[in-house]
């Protein structure tokens, strides 16, 4: 027996509405008002996508598309990933001949994705944008045929136990490893306990145990404060834009150490960054920018023109919710998302002077192909204001951005605004192109002078335009990866 489901009918009526026409052409096709449930989420994945995806306009009528073609029982979960990345195929680059969201993985769009995860979990995020770690705490690479650990958490099992970005693995579970391992190493991090031979110290080995629990980490993996002739540099690793509420703390402690040093150069290295929360970006942006910016356009966020209108009434079907998660009364109603303002004025962001460093001459990003997101737009933000070069590898290419809709029980987060900075520029999908082409040198812990990427931003700095970099061999990355989007949480009413 079909059963009827009072919310997606309320979404149809909106599509009704929505599509009523002054010139009294036929109304378009909709989706019956019963189905199985699966059917229901389908038909309700395309008709928010139809009004809110930044690209809505290259998607095709419903009688054309057929939501309900991919409601084939099963895995829904992959049901509702194979209907989404259909229907982010459609709009085409024109500078590039490939849709926008093409990722080069089949069935993945590059920007949106659909969960069951909290928002705080975000995309494949081993700690979360609260700072929540419930893991081992660290990740390995390959470098040529050695096994290296290439990230360690504050805070976690793996921190804990005196392990370091850098040191050489022997072993994992008894059994010798080597770059042809990957498979093996995969399997074994994701087990609640595991025993690695580890090379604390250059050639005498260590066991090490370590065992998953939860942790409170930091988004800072680390700061230093180094020298490139007669500079005095200040170096930070970020890991990713966690909740503005907890990243705070430890922006304005590594920020309050560089004051104190007098640094007049910044290396930001970003290199494992994938994204997070805008507001989090966009406070760095202010530590990072001189007070004489105070008042400039940092970046603006550009909503369809639907949005724009206020012509999107599925929003009314999802409410909103203040900073503190607490619903809001709004002109004798629930604030709904349809109430926000997506004009380009109320989304319109400016620098502000929240920070005191204000002695640099320069800042160089230290970036690779999992730089992404709010990564990128702190870059974008800053470049038409001060010198600003890239060492590393291209970008992701993240000008993108969304917030979470909910269908059913899962977190849909579909492409929804396009971000430039004050000079009209971001149009980077493919990525930032670097202007000192250096490998990742896992070899060194971060902020280590002899690090290949910290080094070439020294002698860049120190007055060698090439950067002055040493061979390092590529490397192939194991274990978790870091959550990849832009969340923006700052909505406000019209």
């Amino acid at each position: 027996m079909k059963k009827k489901y009072s919310l997606v009918q309320l979404l149809f009526l909106s599509l009704l509405w929505f599509a009523c026409k002054k010139d009294k052409q036929p109304d378009p096709p909709t989706p019956p008002a019963e189905g199985t449930r699966e059917q229901l989420t389908t038909d309700s994945l395309y008709l928010y996508a139809k009004q809110i995806y930044l690209w809505y306009d290259a998607i095709p009528a419903i009688d054309v598309f057929k939501p309900r073609q991919y409601a084939t029982g099963g895995n829904v979960l992959s049901n509702y990933q194979r209907e989404l990345y259909a229907i982010t195929q459609f709009k085409t680059n024109p500078q590039t001949g490939e849709a926008y969201e093409y990722s080069g993985v089949p069935g993945h769009p590059k920007y949106s994705f659909i969960t069951e995860e909290s928002l705080t979990g975000g995309r494949m995020g081993t700690i979360d944008l609260n700072d929540k770690g419930d893991d081992l705490g660290l990740g390995l690479s390959a470098s040529g045929s050695e096994v290296r650990i290439r990230i360690v958490y504050p805070a976690s099992p793996a921190a804990g136990a005196g392990l370091t970005r850098g040191m050489k693995v022997v072993a994992i579970n008894g059994t010798p490893v080597n770059s042809s391992s990957g498979p093996f190493i995969e399997a074994a991090l994701d087990k609640s306990t595991v025993t690695m031979t580890v090379e604390k110290t250059p050639g005498v080995p260590e066991i090490v145990n370590l065992t998953k629990r939860q942790y409170t980490s930091s988004a800072v993996l680390k700061t230093s404060i180094l020298d490139a002739g007669t500079q005095k540099v200040g170096y930070i690793a970020y890991g990713r834009f966690s909740a503005y509420s907890v990243t705070k703390a430890a922006i304005d402690q590594a920020f309050a150490k560089f004051v104190t040093a007098g640094v007049t150069s910044l290396i930001v290295d970003l290199r494992y960054n994938g994204g997070g929360y805008t507001e989090s970006a966009q406070y760095l942006a202010n530590q990072i920018a001189p007070n004489s910016l105070d008042g400039k356009v940092m970046y603006v966020e550009y909503f369809n023109d639907l949005l724009q209108k206020g012509q999107a009434p599925i929003l009314k079907e999802q409410l909103y919710r203040n900073s503190a998660g607490e619903p809001v009364m709004w002109n004798g109603h629930w604030a709904t998302y349809a109430d926000l303002d997506y004009t380009v004025a109320g989304n319109t962001f400016k620098f502000t002077s929240d920070g005191s460093l204000n002695s640099l001459k320069q800042v160089v990003f230290i970036v690779s192909g999992n730089t992404a997101s709010a990564s990128e737009l702190v870059i974008n933000s800053l470049k038409p204001y001060m010198p600003v070069k890239l060492v590393g590898a291209r970008t992701y290419g993240k000008p993108v951005g969304f917030f979470g809709i909910k269908i059913d029980k899962y977190t849909v987060y579909l492409s929804n605004f396009y971000m430039q900075n004050a000079n009209g520029d971001g149009n980077y999908f493919h990525g930032m192109d670097v202007d000192i082409p250096a490998e990742d040198d896992v070899r060194n812990d971060f902020g280590v002078p002899g690090e290949t990427c910290v080094m070439s931003a020294l002698n860049y700095i120190e007055g060698h335009p090439a950067g002055r970099v040493r061979p390092a061999e590529p490397v192939v990355h194991m274990g978790p990866v870091s959550f990849n989007g832009m969340i923006e949480t700052r909505l406000k009413l019209r």
